[in-house]
């Protein structure tokens, strides 16, 4: 199985993760995998933040940003700072932390249920 395959089943596998995977987790998820998908965060033209609950496989509501959000949007101001903390990282490179870190929280979320 190649990169982009491992990676796309792990997108699907990120949206089993439970609902007591904390924002911090989420945000780290989005920043790689928008890195992984559209690369460094645009801030001189138009970039496009989905908003989601499945940790970033395609959706239909986009939220459209020029710059950073202000301090009133603070999910969409969260999403662009993870996104904007792994500016820099190729595209491969994202793709094995994103696949790593989906790893690392289902092997979490499986231990916890077994407690």
């Amino acid at each position: 199985m190649g990169l982009q395959e491992e990676f796309e089943e792990h997108a699907e596998k990120a949206k089993t993760l439970p609902e007591s995977t904390t924002n911090e987790n989420k945000l780290i998820l989005y920043g790689l995998y928008k890195q992984a998908t559209v690369g460094d965060v645009n801030t001189g033209k138009y970039a496009f933040l989905s908003a989601s609950k499945s940790y970033c496989s395609d959706d239909t509501t986009f939220h459209v940003l020029s710059r950073r959000p202000g301090i009133f949007s603070m999910k969409e101001r969260a999403k662009w700072d993870a996104w904007k903390a792994v500016e820099g990282k190729s595209k491969e490179e994202a793709m094995t932390d994103y696949i790593t870190k989906v790893k690392q929280l289902l092997e979490e979320a499986a231990a916890a249920s077994t407690s």
